[in-house]
């Protein structure tokens, strides 16, 4: 097999599962905490809210790349396959061409820092490029089998992954926060759901007593009441609908 078929179909194999694969990453961490220098995760609440604000700031990117992405874009794809009716190239994709994948890096790094470990936050960054670049490359196969001519023009002046130009062209849609809530709820929690699993595992690791630190159940517990909060009004109403999103 051409490695360009190799890559298109890593691509698309890693796609459909990228919602349990990364948790091999969260159980790495826990292996790193166990076996590496546990004076080093002491809980220390400034370097853990800076970790929480990299984690928010992923999912500040994702906000304003889902609040005004139409529906069926090239900024939405299923588990079945790429979805794209039109190319979307304005707001968040006059600057680079994956920023949800951006968000995504941002997200995870949170919790990589709560490892305090060098290696580990490199070998991270190494495996997440090699991860997406696969799932970016199939991504952009589609669109250029679909969209020809129109998609290496753009793709020629746009950054993939970190934006080299500041030449933005805004939404032609406005922000939708329901768009908003509907997508993007889950993200939100899981957020505080891994950091709440390693402070778990950090304490015990340490005092071998399983307890959550203070500052972490608050803010776990905060974010859980509004998970099930957009939920519920997500599942019983058709608040959220928006439409041409």
């Amino acid at each position: 097999m051409a490695l360009v078929h190799e890559f298109e179909n890593s691509g698309n194999w890693l796609f459909k599962r990228r919602s349990w694969l990364p948790c091999f990453m969260i159980v790495a961490g826990i292996v790193m905490m166990y076996m590496g220098n546990r004076q080093a995760i002491l809980f220390d609440m400034r370097d853990e809210l800076i970790f929480l604000v990299v984690s928010l700031f992923g999912q500040a990117i994702r906000i304003l790349t889902v609040g005004f992405t139409p529906k069926n874009t090239s900024g939405r794809n299923t588990v079945n396959g790429q979805i794209a009716d039109e190319l979307n190239v304005t707001g968040i994709y006059s600057l680079l061409r994956h920023p949800l994948y951006l968000g995504n890096f941002f997200m995870w790094l949170g919790p990589v820092l709560f490892l305090r470990s060098v290696w580990f936050t490199v070998v991270f960054g190494l495996l997440y490029w090699l991860y997406y670049e696969r799932i970016m490359f199939a991504e952009e196969q589609y669109l250029r089998r679909k969209f020809g001519d129109i998609y290496d023009k753009w793709s020629e002046t746009v950054s993939s992954f970190i934006p080299y130009s500041l030449k933005y062209i805004p939404s032609r849609l406005p922000f939708s926060v329901r768009n908003v809530l509907k997508r993007e709820y889950n993200s939100f929690v899981n957020i505080f759901v891994i950091f709440t699993i390693l402070d778990l595992f950090r304490n015990y690791f340490l005092s071998e007593r399983i307890y959550f630190t203070d500052m972490w159940i608050y803010l776990f517990v905060s974010a859980f009441v509004i998970w099930i909060a957009v939920r519920t009004i997500h599942k019983r109403t058709n608040w959220f609908e928006v439409e041409g999103r």
